[in-house]
């Protein structure tokens, strides 16, 4: 090297997590920001701040809940770790003393996300955990760590009188020292000399060496009296027991590691359990078979809506269905209960039903159901399932207690959990990274989400997700037989299916196929619009796969009709009027029958309507028994006229309403004749309809004009309504906007903060203060600055009282306001001098 050649300087490791940050470039912070949300709202003043809150308790709680479980287990191993720990050290913590080689190729990436997560910082030879992150995962007495072991020997030899202590080395074979410190120094270097060790438990008898072994992995306090025994005598003299209260013991750190070969963990787990398959089927039975699934479930939401489209169950005080009719709901759709549940929860998320905000409030069907059953089937069914995929409502947590002991009920308050668009979204994604038909182990399913956010706590929710996940997207028939269908892959935005032939091996480091590999702790779940484009390119691919509607039906004669497959919206309409539905399945049975005729009547239909309507629309003549049956309930229907008295009865026919009168049944209807046609009635209009109808007749309801009041089905909407909104699980993933204008004006305000400044006998800001100046002296050195073109540190308070540090170029000074260019917003921008709490000129190097 030449004289005049300067040695390249090793940069300096950083003192602090703020300093680590500072290094980092804006690719970076956008990563940290985007994995991290919680750290943007709202967005910090500069990178100072940022550190700070990356190191808060909620947040660190919340960054460690989303990492995978090596990841937890590498953040645990620093927690015990030297703090700074090397590289090494982590790595042996991990992989062992034999270096195993998979944990040993999988922690740089590990690594790399802690380091993007802000949990750890530091070089390779100076890694630190974040201080908080320390604190709940080091262990202690009242918090045992995950790994099982317990405090270091100068820990645990804290409260130990120095006597002691020296009898300790003394017994293990060291010399004496002259302090306490060097002793434990000297006995802590012992029992991290592999070799040493080795050569002190092999003296150990075989009974001393049990109790080891029963302690080695955790938890690794234990019980003594008074008088040990002679085996845990042994250990408490060379100190691989060592006293933490009166009768307790507790297994030294650097022991157990020794006994444990080094590792920090029994069964590292550095590579996620593959999803094994269960069962493989032909693509085309997998599509075939949630295409008749997807049909089901529309004509499911149909019929329930169909049956409250006058008004169905009331809602309950506290919001949501009774269990007595979530019952009745499970008898009309003939499913359980926890199933009328999720059809009932799918058709709210859809916007279809909802309450109508009546006094006597009831649920019903909203107007957007009356525009979704006009669309065609497969976009119908892409609506159901991408409300599905995107509610936070579960359906599954129905009959369940909330934290205040109250029933969870259908359509109530308390059913939103926010992890479960994420959970569907990543259960949906294992099934696509398999071969095209293969249906997935659920136990594999489970032990792969297991490891990619362990779970906490003994309430495993994201379990409990997957496993309605997986029932429901049959339900719904996004999977088919197990397996996801090409549509249900669609709805995920995912590629193609890979052929069973062609799927490569699986490795270690193969794990997550295409865009479904994290990058962060967030799994993908689609933007608005993608999804969009996603349930759109759904529909397409259901729709060859769903039959096309029929317009016609085969009459039979012992009146039934039979309608061999889906009927197109017209003629399935008036046929549910003109009669009931008998059996469901590949054909739907529909029976004839005189209520259901008098039904069709009471529409507005004439019997020559219903002839003509039956001949256009089967492929089988009319049956003789069907014709006279129309006939003859026509004939006789509106022969009778119910009117408003309270109620009154007419007929031309007086015989009619001497029957009437005769017959017993009509006492309850308090009858009274009024005129030879006319009879009054002590009940309403509607009572009266019904009993005499229950009596054999066909009445007829009138207006006060005397005109036939003709009843419509499907009369009853709610006022327009909105689906509910997801309740999302924290703080919103920043959009690329957002996060460069936060970068900006941290990367601004940290400038600000950071800026070297001329000390001034008046303008000594302490800390994070403002500089304090008076008016005369902050008029004057802006003017200054002006002639001068120098750049100044501001202390500035907006008009809603928010305090903060800008470094500005002042251009003009007129009329109470300066003109300036901002370096903290850079832009030019004015400020009025009287919000300006102070000036400080920067320093020289920095001018």
């Amino acid at each position: 090297m030449s004289s005049d050649e300067k040695p390249t300087e090793k940069p300096t490791a950083p003192r602090s997590l703020a300093e680590a940050l500072r290094s980092r470039d804006d690719a970076s912070l956008a990563a940290l920001l985007r994995s991290r949300p919680d750290l943007i709202t709202p967005v910090p003043t500069d990178l100072t701040q940022l550190a700070t809150r990356a190191g808060t308790r909620a947040s660190v709680v919340r960054a460690l809940e989303r990492l995978d479980r090596f990841a937890v287990q590498t953040a645990q191993a620093l927690a015990v770790a030297p703090d700074p720990a090397t590289y090494d050290d982590l790595l042996g913590l991990l992989a062992g003393d034999d270096r195993d080689p998979t944990v040993t190729a999988a922690l740089p990436r590990t690594l790399r996300l802690l380091r993007e997560q802000a949990l750890v910082w530091g070089p390779d030879d100076r890694l630190r955990l974040v201080r908080t992150a320390r604190e709940l995962l080091s262990p202690s007495p009242q918090h045992p760590s995950p790994t099982g072991l317990g405090p270091t020997a100068q820990e645990a030899t804290a409260g130990m009188s120095p006597v002691r202590i020296q009898e300790l080395i003394a017994t293990v074979g060291l010399p004496s020292t002259h302090d306490s410190v060097s002793a434990v120094a000297a006995l802590t270097a012992l029992f991290t000399d592999r070799a040493r060790m080795n050569d002190l438990l092999a003296e150990a008898p075989a009974e001393s060496l049990e109790v080891l072994d029963r302690l080695v992995w955790g938890p690794p306090y234990g019980q003594v009296t008074a008088d040990p025994a002679p085996r845990l005598r042994w250990l408490l003299d060379r100190g691989l027991l060592l006293p933490t209260a009166p009768g307790t013991v507790v297994l030294p750190r650097e022991v157990a590691l020794h006994l444990r070969a080094g590792r920090a963990h029994r069964t590292p787990e550095p590579t996620p359990p593959p999803v094994t398959t269960a069962a493989t089927h032909s693509p085309q039975v997998v599509d075939a078979t949630a295409a008749g699934q997807s049909y089901t479930a529309l004509a499911t939401v149909e019929e329930l809506l169909k049956d409250w489209d006058e008004g169905g169950p009331t809602v309950l005080r506290a919001g949501g269905l009774s269990v007595r009719d979530l019952k009745r709901t499970a008898v009309a759709l003939d499913v359980a209960e926890p199933v009328a549940a999720f059809w009932v929860e799918l058709a709210y998320a859809a916007g279809l039903l909802a309450s109508d905000g009546d006094a006597d409030e009831r649920y019903a069907a909203t107007p957007a159901y009356d525009e979704w059953l006009q669309l065609p089937a497969a976009e119908r069914w892409a609506r159901l399932a991408e409300a599905w995929l995107t509610a936070t409502r579960t359906a599954g947590v129905v009959g369940g207690r909330d934290a205040k002991d109250r029933t969870l009920s259908a359509l109530g308050p308390g059913l939103d959990r926010s992890a479960a668009p994420e959970v569907r979204h990543r259960v949906l994604s294992l099934l696509a990274d398999l071969p095209q038909g293969a249906a997935p182990a659920p136990d594999s399913v489970q032990a792969r989400l297991r490891w990619e956010r362990p779970p906490r706590g003994t309430d495993d929710l994201r379990a409990r997700l997957a496993e309605w996940t997986l029932n429901e997207a049959e339900l719904l028939g996004v999977t088919g037989r197990g397996a996801l269908s090409a549509h249900g892959r669609a709805l995920l935005g995912a590629p193609p299916a890979v052929k069973p032939d062609d799927a490569p091996p699986e490795g270690p480091g193969d794990k997550l196929p295409f865009h479904h590999r994290p990058t962060t702790p967030h799994h993908p779940v689609l933007t608005p619009q993608e999804q969009a484009t996603a349930t759109a390119a759904a529909a397409r691919l259901l729709a060859p796969l769903l039959p096309e509607p029929l317009d016609h039906v085969l009459l039979q004669a012992d009146l039934t009709a039979v309608a061999p497959g889906p009927l197109r919206r017209p003629l399935a309409d008036v046929l549910d009027v003109l009669a009931d539905v008998e059996s469901k399945g590949g054909a739907t049975v529909y029976r004839f029958t005189p209520a259901s005729v008098r039904r069709a009547l009471d529409a507005g239909r004439s019997a020559s309507d219903l002839h003509a309507f039956l001949a256009a629309h089967s492929r089988t003549p009319v049956p003789q028994p069907l014709a006279y049956l129309i006939d003859d309930v026509a004939r006789r229907h509106g022969h009778l006229r119910v009117g408003a008295a309270s109620a009154y009865v007419r007929c031309d026919d007086d015989a009619v309403l001497n029957e009437i009168l005769a017959d017993k049944r009509s006492s309850g209807l308090r009858l009274r004749r009024l005129a030879p046609t006319v009879l009054a009635a002590g009940t309403d209009p509607a009572a009266l309809l019904e009993g005499l109808r229950a009596m054999g007749f066909a009445p007829a309801a009138e207006s006060a004009e005397g005109d036939v009041l003709i009843t419509r089905a499907h009369a009853h909407r709610t006022p327009p309504r909105t689906p509910p909104e997801p309740v999302p699980e924290g703080p919103p993933t920043p959009d690329d906007t957002l996060l460069t204008a936060a970068i900006r004006a941290i990367r601004a305000g940290d400038l600000a903060s950071t800026a070297p400044r001329k000390p001034a006998a008046d303008a000594r800001p302490v800390g994070g203060e403002l500089p304090r100046t008076g008016s005369a002296e902050t008029l004057a050195t802006m003017q200054a600055a002006v002639l001068t073109g120098q750049a100044l540190w501001i202390g500035y308070v907006n008009a809603e009282g928010a305090a903060s540090q800008r470094v500005i170029a002042p251009v003009r000074v007129e009329g109470g306001f300066v003109t300036a260019y901002d370096h903290t917003a850079d832009e030019v921008r004015t400020y009025p001098l009287h919000r300006i709490t102070g000036v400080a000129e920067l320093a020289d190097d920095e001018g």
